[in-house]
This record gives structure tokens, C-alpha cells and sequence, in this order.
């Protein structure tokens, strides 16, 4: 992983450096692995499928950039980083970052415009990067 590609994001004010937490790590793992279970759930709308499998990619994006020690205030870069933060190929992490725009749509101008294909390669997409974060060492605080 290049560490130093997230260094120089600090340097342009696009990543802060913070301390990783334990804790903190925890329950975005437990949040997002809780949340692509529910996303697994074919009696649930295809919007609340959608919802629970892109917040769950969100929590666990955050959870790996959390343990490197640096936090964003942009949604959008978390999935950008995931090849730096857990070395996930450019095809995944654009299937993230693809929804995450279909998600800007639908909660600032009320149009969601999603097909059950996107769904199902977004929660495939989510799997992968649970598995890569599940894989990581605790935080040693």
C-alpha cells in the first residue's frame, strides 16, 4: 500500500492525520458488516438494498482509512483511497465510487435511478472490502 499518496492528500487539506481508535475501527466494522447483511435481504425495496449496501461500503472505506490513521470529511474520497488503504483495484473501488454518485442524486435532487445489477455488484463490491478490512490487525493504542 502507498502510504505516501495519503501523506501528500494530507499535505493538500483532502485527509487528516488523526490517531487510528480501537474502538472507533470496531464499530465501523460492526456497522458496516451488519448493514451488507441487511443488504442481503431480498424482501427489502431495492432502494433500502441500495442504502444499506452503499452506507455499509461507506463504514468499512472509513474503518481502513481510520486504521491508517487519517480521516476525511468527503465521502467520496474514502472509496478513492482504497487501493492505497487496502489494495483494492480500480474496477472495485469505481463501482463504489459510481454508487456513491447514484447516492448524491437520489438525497440532493430526489432522483434514484438504480437497477438491481448495480445492487448486486455494489454488495459484491462491499463484500471484498469487508474481508480486506476484517484482515487487519487490531489498533495498537
Amino acid at each position: 500500500m502507498t502510504l505516501q499518496k495519503l501523506d501528500n492528500l494530507v499535505k493538500t487539506g483532502s485527509l487528516k492525520a488523526e490517531p487510528a481508535s480501537q474502538s472507533e475501527f470496531a464499530g465501523l466494522l460492526r456497522s458496516g458488516r451488519a448493514r451488507l447483511i441487511d443488504s442481503r435481504n431480498e424482501t427489502l425495496s431495492i432502494e433500502s438494498r441500495f442504502d444499506l449496501s452503499y452506507n455499509a461500503a461507506h463504514a468499512l472505506a472509513l474503518a481502513a482509512l481510520r486504521w491508517h490513521g487519517y480521516r476525511s470529511e468527503n465521502r467520496y474520497l474514502v472509496f478513492q483511497v482504497l487501493e492505497h488503504t487496502l489494495g483494492i483495484a480500480p474496477e472495485i473501488w469505481r463501482v463504489l465510487a459510481m454508487c456513491h454518485q447514484r447516492r448524491n442524486l437520489a438525497e440532493y435532487e430526489g432522483h434514484l435511478e438504480i437497477e438491481d445489477q448495480l445492487v448486486l455488484d455494489l454488495i459484491k463490491a462491499t463484500q471484498l472490502v469487508l474481508e480486506k478490512v476484517s484482515a487487519l490487525d487490531a489498533i495498537q493504542n
